[in-house]
């Protein structure tokens, strides 16, 4: 039976994909706002559609958020005050137009919220944190990076003779597709990491066996609450990844959405949650780097990875604290 504390972590789970939609909007979509490849509306009519169906494709990544981190059962408020503390940092780092990882303030928020709970570090696994999220972590963007230089400096070669205005119109055209391909890759990554709350919420409320997987409703309330909250845009996000890193034209723009939408298929084939965000930022200097250095806005690079070294530790602290806040009512 579902008690009225799992009721309360499902709505606030669906809340957290909610804010979620709506915080990385800009991760697929800013580079064709920004070089008008596509109008805003259009770009997020696509951006949802494209996150609904990614979102319903894979599990691997919900599997490792909801077995994978942890090796103790969880009472049901610990899962909701990771929640809690997740929802606080995303709201806190949209309202400073922040592009930071909504995937690592949930893993960091659950570590914090799991320590609280059991007052030790011992039921933290600590092999699947680091492999499973620490490494992606650091070598996702960077792979990103090199990725969007390297197909960059590529782009640069093959149409070296061609016209700016013939290039811009022709890799308008072919944005429409990597923004499409970056949406579906962001469903398939972002929507997993609260499929697998629930799943673990489910699990720990003795509700489904983990032989289950992921159930289908799961899949699919997520899957259209992300699209619901994509729908509404994320638009102080999207000024600073569309051209507050670098200036971007059609084609480096087309760039950045492929290099990005590679990186983040490979590691959720993987099952690893990487933060889209990081992706497709480190995607955008790479490709500015590929012009020459000084195309790229560093100051405003450097605030961006502050804001990702910060968001582990600091949304820790907020899980911990949201599970010392309920247990007084608990």
């Amino acid at each position: 039976m579902l008690s009225g504390v799992l009721a309360c972590v499902i709505l606030f789970a669906l809340i957290f994909e909610f804010i979620n939609g709506f915080h990385d909007t800009a991760n697929a979509i800013a580079t064709s706002v920004y070089t008008r490849a596509l109008t805003p509306k259009k770009a997020i009519a696509l951006a949802a559609a494209m996150n609904l169906v990614g979102a319903m494709v894979s599990e691997k990544v919900a599997m490792t958020i909801s077995s994978g981190l942890v090796d103790v059962e969880l009472e049901q408020y610990v899962i909701l005050g990771a929640l809690i503390g997740a929802i606080i940092w995303n709201l806190f780092t949209w309202w400073k137009a922040i592009p930071s990882s909504s995937s690592h303030a949930l893993i960091g928020s659950l570590i914090g919220a799991t320590i609280v709970f059991t007052a030790s570090t011992e039921h933290i696994l600590w092999g699947g944190v680091v492999h499973k999220v620490i490494i992606p972590l650091v070598t996702s963007p960077f792979i990103g990076l090199l990725i969007g230089f390297g197909f960059m400096r590529l782009i640069f070669l093959l149409f070296a003779g061609w016209s700016q205005s013939k290039a811009n119109r022709v890799f308008s055209k072919l944005q429409v597709f990597s923004a499409a391909l970056v949406a579906y890759s962001h469903g398939n990554n972002d929507a997993q990491k609260t499929m697998g709350i629930i799943t673990l919420a489910l699990l720990t409320g003795g509700l489904i066996d983990a032989s289950v997987g992921v159930p289908f409703w799961v899949k699919a309330s997520c899957a259209c609450m992300m699209a619901l909250g994509t729908s509404l845009g994320g638009w102080k996000i999207m000024k600073t990844m569309g051209g507050g890193v670098t200036k971007l034209q059609p084609a480096s723009g087309f760039v950045a959405q492929t290099a990005s939408a590679l990186v983040i298929e490979g590691m959720s084939f993987l099952g690893a949650p990487i933060s889209t965000t990081q992706v497709i930022t480190t995607s955008v200097m790479g490709v500015g780097s590929a012009k020459r250095l000084s195309a790229v806005k560093w100051g405003i690079a450097q605030n961006i990875i502050i804001a990702w070294v910060v968001t582990l530790p600091i949304t820790m602290i907020l899980g911990g604290l949201a599970v010392l806040v309920i247990q007084i009512f608990v």
